[in-house]
């Protein structure tokens, strides 16, 4: 069974094995959705900038765990 990570947590993917890999790219996926669904209207508010920011980094996680599953 794959461990739940707690986001601000930083784990190190080069040491996670698949199944933890894809376990983790799932739960990254589901906290972009939920960001998404809380996306500020106002794209010149200091509340989106932080969502914006927020948002990145989800991506980035989320890249550099694909990166890790394709190698």
């Amino acid at each position: 069974m794959a461990e739940i990570i707690a986001f601000g947590a930083s784990p190190d993917v080069d040491a996670m094995d698949r199944p933890a890999l894809e376990a983790y790219l799932a739960e990254i996926r589901r906290r972009i959705a939920a960001l998404d669904e809380r996306e500020p209207e106002d794209m010149s508010s200091e509340a989106y900038d932080e969502w914006s920011e927020e948002h990145e980094q989800l991506e980035d996680i989320a890249d550099d765990i694909l990166d890790r599953l394709e190698e």
